[in-house]
């Protein structure tokens, strides 16, 4: 089942490539869909995409296949609340839906048990924005999420992350850490004023942090500039 938006960007597409004979840019599928932001088209074309309704090409840029039509499909238009809602079959690795089903299974079980994290306020996944200093909110996060050691929350602002799964109003969970691995993506606390969440890359004494989006550029600094807050172990994406 679609939501009533995923279909009706799904007919936009096919009606694109009907009478254009192109596919339609996220520009203009975000006109056409009345949003105020790409990061949206970026998760319901993924969603079309893990459905089965379309298909990337690769190595063409813009380039999407209908596999299935809109057609095939059937919306309850008596209740529209239930099309604004997606099922958790084929949906991304990695993120968990914020409203969880019920399920009689141990594993759903668990992870219907919540732990309250703080939710320290909203990070760059874009331009850094100023050290965080919201300390009093919480956030329920699906128990199964946490591992061991300290957590917090933060809500996602910017799409400098999208092609790597994190949009725009995402809730980020982040294990709490001074050091990290190469290539994690990590809490950067930059300058002692600037904070953002971006990939880290080490290289010698220089320490990048790289945006998973090619409309914005790697930062480069040096290795006293930049002091490691924690790193992502998960995302929570309510629909």
């Amino acid at each position: 089942m679609l939501t009533r938006k995923q279909r009706e960007l799904l007919l936009f597409i096919e009606r694109k490539l009907k009478d254009d004979q192109v596919c339609p840019s996220f520009e203009e599928m975000k006109t056409a869909l009345n949003l105020k932001s790409k990061s949206g088209i970026h998760r319901l074309v993924s969603a079309l995409e893990d459905r089965g309704f379309i298909r990337r090409l690769v190595n063409k840029a813009r380039a999407l296949e209908v596999i299935k039509s809109a057609s095939d499909t059937t919306e309850n238009k008596n209740n529209s609340l239930a099309n604004d809602r997606i099922t958790t079959k084929g949906f991304i690795p990695n993120v968990i839906p914020g409203n969880f089903p019920q399920s009689s299974s141990r594993l759903a079980k668990k992870a219907e048990i919540a732990v309250e994290l703080p939710l320290y306020g909203k990070i760059a996944a874009g331009q850094p924005i100023e050290a965080l200093t919201d300390h009093t909110n919480t956030v329920p996060v699906p128990a199964q999420l946490i591992g061991k050691g300290e957590h917090y929350a933060l809500e996602v602002e910017g799409e400098s992350m999208i092609d790597a799964g994190i949009f725009d109003g995402d809730t980020a969970i982040i294990e709490k850490c001074e050091t990290a691995e190469n290539g994690k993506i990590v809490v950067a606390l930059i300058d002692n004023t600037e904070v953002t969440l971006k990939r880290l890359r080490k290289k010698h004494h220089a320490i990048a942090l790289e945006p998973a989006n090619s409309d914005y550029k790697t930062r480069i600094f040096g290795p006293d500039q930049v002091q490691v807050q924690g790193k992502l172990v998960g995302i929570i994406r309510k629909y």
